[in-house]
């Protein structure tokens, strides 16, 4: 806690001074400034109290103006802050010097006027809310603090009163002003009316346990708002997985026990690997990994060349099956983690490599080995497009530009579609802004992986919006033009591409919308 923990001490004539304190340093101490409060037995004993000789400076508010004033009384600007007459915690400060909380108690003293004198302990920082959320905490651990002073300083008082009680004595006295009724001696110290001598190394060991427990309970937390939508179905699906893996544990034990060898443990992992899309990351397991061939979309769209990714990319925004054909399945693989990150976690189901064709309800991206046929109606289909990946017959069908293109000159990538996407047709917004940041070379491939991350958050608003509008308020097909209007995307490629964005959306928020409809406070009359 960046807090200065204080012992402090009233005095009658001096008004509040500060005796002892233990504060977090931040940085080493100059020289000579290194000295431990341990060492406080170096104090000098002063009529205000013990001032202690380690780097911290400390002063009376009423020392300057004492010393220049001929006026024996203190002023009104040495008036003490602390609680009047009473004991008990007291918080006070501004925004310029700072906020305290104080904790006024009284120490047993048989020479004292009233048989007492008056100390607090006080917490300064600058953090106001951080302050009063600690009271409870600091009221707690100061009160036990105070506690054992009053009481080793009690057990000195009555030995004191019992040797030489002091009551008596006075009202024999002739009146005097108090102060001369030291006979010269200075107010004691508070080791002396404790007799404790190792009383300030036992207070810094306290304040300095203090300021570390106060710190370490409360702690701040860097709130970034809402999980987004790819964060809610990545939760879900993480989920799911437990479920599911918990159910397969749950039919194992039922099912009789057989050897099992440490290669078999794998292949029977591959065949419970699900094969859902966002989970293709634990599904890496299916075969070693090698390095990534495609290094990001602006790297394929440098080997695939601009008007073959474009359609790509077109089919994968439009939620088209996607279906690479080749051998080798990393640069498969590869291909479906960099075209995967255009769309929301929701919206892709991957299967990475099959030996036979899978439909389209049941994956988006597909991975074949070549040998496998695809029926003729998803060649002819408008709705597929398909990248065959053959040898290359020379090396310059790309710009080789460092090694790690290298990998990939040894390849001819074809693509085709049954609906080829026209070079002039403007196509979803989205798009055309992900084609600008790929081809911005202003822009590292980081940024513009945060531009991606933007603009899907952009479109998942809008995706958002339509499914409150037209599943949940039921509203009519001409107010929906009107909110595709209002949302700039009423062109046919971004109304596809939202109704197909819907059915990323998580199961959370679909949820949340329905039960906030079928609560009675959330009736509203509709304009």
């Amino acid at each position: 806690m960046n807090a200065i923990v204080a012992l402090c001490h009233f005095c009658e004539l001096h008004g509040p001074r500060t005796l002892f304190c233990t504060e977090v340093l931040h940085a080493p101490l100059p020289k000579g400034a290194g000295d431990s409060p341990g060492q406080g037995e170096q104090a000098e004993e002063e009529e205000g109290g013990i001032q202690m000789s380690s780097g911290i400076c400390t002063h009376s508010p009423a020392e300057g103006a004492s010393a220049e004033s001929s006026s024996p009384g203190p002023k009104k600007s040495d008036m003490c802050e602390v609680c009047p007459g009473r004991e008990g915690p007291i918080f006070f400060g501004d925004e310029q010097h700072g906020f305290v909380f104080s904790h006024t108690f009284f120490i047993k003293d048989s020479l004292a006027r009233g048989f007492q004198r008056w100390y607090s302990i006080i917490a300064i920082m600058m953090d106001r809310i951080y302050l009063i959320n600690s009271w409870p905490f600091l009221l707690g651990k100061i009160r036990g603090i105070i506690d054992e002073l009053q009481g080793k300083a009690l057990k000195v008082f009555e030995a004191e009163q019992f040797g030489c009680p002091q009551r008596a004595q006075r009202m024999n006295t002739a009146f005097t002003p108090f102060l001369h009724q030291r006979n010269g001696n200075a107010a004691r110290s508070l080791t002396s009316l404790t007799s404790d001598d190792n009383l300030w190394a036992c207070l810094h060991t306290s304040f300095a346990w203090l300021l570390k427990a106060c710190g370490s309970r409360l702690t701040e937390k860097l709130l970034e708002g809402a999980p987004t939508e790819d964060t809610l179905v990545q939760m879900e699906k993480l989920a799911d997985l437990e479920e599911e893996s918990e159910s397969w544990d749950n039919s194992e034990a039922e099912e009789e026990k057989a050897p099992v060898l440490p290669e078999g443990a794998e292949g029977r992992e591959l065949t419970k690997c699900p094969t859902d899309s966002s989970l293709l990351s634990d599904c890496e397991n299916w075969q070693p990994r090698k390095v990534s061939v495609f290094k990001s979309l602006r790297h394929m769209r440098q080997v695939l060349g601009a008007p073959s990714f474009r359609m790509l990319a077109w089919h994968v925004l439009m939620g088209n099956q996607v279906i690479w054909k080749s051998r080798d399945t990393d640069l498969v693989l590869s291909a479906f983690e960099v075209l995967r990150t255009m769309l929301p976690v929701g919206c892709v189901r991957t299967i990475p490599y099959s030996s036979q064709y899978e439909e389209a309800y049941r994956c988006n991206f597909l991975g074949l080995s070549p040998h496998v046929q695809i029926p003729s109606h998803v060649l002819a289909s408008e709705f597929a497009v398909i990248v065959e990946v053959h040898s290359a017959t020379h090396s310059s069908l790309h710009p080789i530009g460092c090694e790690e293109d290298q990998s990939l000159s040894k390849y001819e990538f074809v693509v085709t579609s049954g609906s080829p996407v026209a070079a002039d047709r403007v196509g979803p917004t989205i798009l055309n802004k992900i084609e600008a940041a790929l081809t911005n070379q202003n822009l590292s491939v980081d940024v513009v992986d945060q531009c991606l991350i933007c603009l899907k958050e952009e479109w998942m608003n809008k995706v958002k919006v339509l499914f409150k509008f037209t599943k949940v308020d039921s509203r009519p097909k001409e107010d929906t033009q009107k909110l595709l209007s209002i949302l700039g995307a009423s062109e046919e490629d971004n109304v596809k591409l939202l109704k197909f964005w819907m059915t990323g959306l998580s199961k959370t928020y679909k949820s949340h919308l329905m039960s906030t409809v079928r609560s009675p406070t959330a009736t509203e009359p509709r304009n």
